[in-house]
């Protein structure tokens, strides 16, 4: 062998190899994201990568939208806490879930309040969603610190 030659390349006679890869699995999406603005990027590239994949590149375009929305508003109502993404094809049905850690407010008055201004702030999505035959909405998870907003689009 030539002293500059790469090594043999024994990896290609592992039969595991020689097998056919397994077809992806079910779209299934989970990612946290700083409580940053700038985050709606990163989730939007990451959802705009994995909807090909799965054979769901028609849904780019609302799915890239509510992300979109979903972080930059979260981000916004609690800053500098970190959001959790999930994106989840279930019967005949894409999924979004994004939970944030914003504080829990105990009186009645002042978490509706906040409800109030969150479903405001998502003007957008909820046009979208309402295109796309979609739903949508949120909770918060009192006694607990964290809001869960969640969109659901047709197939």
């Amino acid at each position: 062998m030539h002293p500059y030659s790469p090594p043999p390349q024994r990896t290609a006679l592992c039969p595991a190899r020689a097998q056919p890869p397994d077809p992806p699995p079910g779209l299934v999406l989970s990612l946290t994201l700083p409580g940053d603005p700038r985050s709606a990027s990163v989730g939007r590239h990451a959802v705009t990568a994995a909807l090909p994949a799965h054979g769901l590149r028609s849904h780019a375009w609302p799915v890239t939208h509510v992300v979109t929305e979903l972080v930059a508003v979260n981000a916004a109502l609690t800053p500098g806490r970190d959001l959790y993404l999930s994106l989840r094809r279930r019967d005949g049905t894409l999924r979004l879930v994004l939970r944030d850690q914003h504080p829990h407010h105990p009186d009645p008055d002042t978490l509706a309040l906040c409800e109030v201004r969150r479903r405001r702030a998502l003007w957008l999505l909820a046009a979208v969603v309402d295109d796309w035959g979609g739903d949508w909405g949120l909770r918060a998870q009192a006694p607990d610190v964290g809001v869960t907003s969640w969109v659901v689009l047709p197939q």
